[in-house]
């Protein structure tokens, strides 16, 4: 569905990103890459049209996470690693929503990296958003599953030694129908990826490099690394996978595009919970 599409199918009158603030003034460091994901969140939404009041925003821990409190969508911050399941559950119950998940790399990756997994595995229609800088920056630097293996750290002096997860990769073998990177550094292009990701059916999950300059300063070189991907989408999970792979991490742009179609959302219903009760009970 294009932008255009998007915004005929839910908008009642035309959105600008002010008015998806809240007006809290974010608490982030000076200079932090999260901002910048949170002036291109503003913008989508924005653009693909829904109101604040149908659209839900799901927040683990962590600096990132904080996310929800700087809109005016309805927000549930959780705990840690927990956010998907928290996302899925409100999905199926309430498929009339507009339900993206946001959250870094440790909450995602570590703690909730079982969650990313089936959660791209059942491909409910949602949005999972993760702004990944490779370390923990609220516990102050230690190394998170996307840190480089030589990363030198007062926490991990010579660094861990341990290969970093590659959360493309493992989303598109998990099976999520729409997989991207973005860059925060660049908020248009990342909002137009966050508006292709809500209206691809089921599950997408985009990648946010995020610079944490408080505790990996060299982050800020990454505006002179990242460039569009050379290659289109692959066509199937196999190319896509190989193609994640063979590159350095800082293609930008949609990577994979599938055509699964998102898991069957139950349909409300309108019974009493007594009814609903007497489905449960064991019979004599």
């Amino acid at each position: 569905m294009s932008v255009s599409l998007a915004s005929e199918a839910h908008c009642v009158k035309a959105l600008a990103a002010k008015d998806f603030s809240s007006g809290a003034h974010p608490i982030w460091c000076p200079g932090c890459g999260d901002y910048g994901v949170l002036a291109a969140l503003e913008r989508a939404l924005a653009a693909y049209g829904r109101p604040s009041h149908e659209v839900v925003l799901v927040s683990g821990i962590g600096c990132s996470s904080r996310l929800p409190a700087y809109t005016n969508c309805y927000g549930f911050h959780g705990v840690h690693g927990r956010a998907l399941a928290v996302a899925t559950g409100l999905k199926l119950t309430r498929p009339d929503l507009e339900v993206i998940t946001v959250g870094g790399d440790g909450d995602g990756y570590s703690i909730g990296g079982n969650h990313f997994i089936h959660a791209c595995r059942r491909n409910v229609d949602m949005l999972y958003l993760v702004m990944d800088n490779r370390v923990y920056g609220m516990t102050k630097g230690q190394p998170s599953p996307t840190t480089e293996p030589d990363w030198d750290s007062d926490i991990a002096p010579g660094g861990i030694g341990l290969r970093p997860l590659n959360p493309l990769a493992l989303a598109i073998v998990a099976g999520a129908n729409f997989v991207a990177r973005g860059f925060a550094g660049d908020p248009q292009g990342l909002a137009d990826l966050i508006v292709e990701g809500i209206a691809w059916p089921g599950f997408a999950f985009i990648e946010v490099l995020s610079p944490c300059v408080m505790f990996r300063p060299e982050q800020g070189e990454w505006k002179k690394m990242v460039r569009p991907a050379a290659m289109p989408a692959a066509p199937d999970r196999a190319a896509a996978t190989a193609q994640v792979l063979a590159e350095d991490g800082f293609n930008l742009g949609v990577l994979y595009r599938g055509d699964r179609a998102p898991v069957s959302v139950p349909v409300p219903t309108n019974a009493s919970m007594s009814e609903i009760e007497r489905q449960f009970e064991i019979g004599a």
